[in-house]
């Protein structure tokens, strides 16, 4: 399996305070990997050693199979980032801070309609930056990341601020980045909510350590699932399916089935009908990812 970052045992520490503590990043060409936890959990600090910004106090960083420390220059030419807010001249045009960028990087002109292209900004690109919205702006940023046509980048909380249209707008781009170019997208964020709609791999820290690193769907599995019954008689229809040996809980009136598959339900509700039981509702109760995510990072900090 070919990985475009890894890391091992990746700490950080300042003075006495350990920032990033023991870190294995694994993620793979392709991947749009979410990389969520709390503020201060250690994902800016993290990302700024991936960009060699911050040498680490021990562990290893590889990006391209190659090791960031003796290969830093030769890695980071395939690397586009947008850290925090990104950084423009106000009073000069869309195009005319990508092109003081360009500059610098040596790259063809026209590079910058392509970019400008990808992030949509070409019908703006003549107009001054100080009349840009947020979500604009945001977009240039990432336009100027990909001047370099990175095939990794790297986003630190790029919703950030933004309406709910700008967060559309900026989703939307990320996806088309993977899907369309191939590029390696690593996003962090304190929002579940927003990296669950375009991530494909998730890697959640709290107080420097990683506690889940997996596929959306895998994290979705972890989310706990409740089939909710509604039935007459409910606690005697409760007692009768403990007692033909089916596992279920009882609440406030509701009886909550712990095995949830299609065949243990339609088991279960068979049972209770052929027992006498009026079936008056069911429902499935899933815990959102929003609040699995808020009970593992609770748990570890416990």
């Amino acid at each position: 399996m070919e990985y475009v970052v890894q890391t091992k045992n990746l700490s950080k520490r300042f003075g006495k305070e350990n920032a990033v503590i023991g870190l294995d990043m694994n993620i793979r060409k392709g991947d749009i990997y979410g990389f969520l936890g709390p503020n201060g959990a250690g994902k800016t600090t993290t990302i700024r050693m991936l960009l060699g910004l911050m040498k680490p106090t021990s562990g290893s960083i590889t990006i391209f199979q190659k090791d960031l420390k003796k290969e830093r220059i030769e890695i980071l030419r395939k690397v586009g980032s947008l850290v925090e807010n990104p950084s423009y001249y106000p009073h000069l045009t869309a195009y005319e801070n990508l092109e003081a960028l360009r500059k610098i990087l040596g790259v063809p002109k026209t590079q910058i309609y392509d970019v400008l292209d990808i992030v949509r900004l070409t019908e703006v690109a003549n107009k001054k930056v100080n009349g840009f919205s947020l979500g604009m702006k945001q977009r240039l940023g990432i336009a100027a990341s990909l001047l370099n046509n990175p095939d990794l980048l790297i986003l630190d909380e790029p919703t950030n601020g933004l309406d709910p249209s700008g967060i559309i707008e900026i989703r939307n781009l990320i996806k088309r980045l993977q899907s369309e170019f191939g590029i390696t997208v690593i996003i962090s964020s304190h929002l579940l909510t927003e990296i669950e709609q375009m991530a494909t791999t998730v890697g959640i820290v709290t107080k420097g350590k990683m506690i889940f690193q997996d596929s959306i769907e895998a994290m979705n599995r972890y989310a706990q699932q409740k089939i909710l019954l509604k039935v007459s008689d409910s606690e005697q229809a409760w007692r009768s399916l403990l007692a033909k040996g089916i596992k279920a809980d009882f609440k406030e009136g509701i009886i909550l089935l712990q095995e949830h598959s299609n065949e243990k339900v339609a088991h279960t509700i068979r049972t209770l009908v052929q027992d006498g039981f009026w079936i008056y509702r069911v429902e499935e109760e899933k815990r959102s990812l929003e609040e699995t995510f808020l009970q593992m990072t609770k748990e570890e900090k416990n």
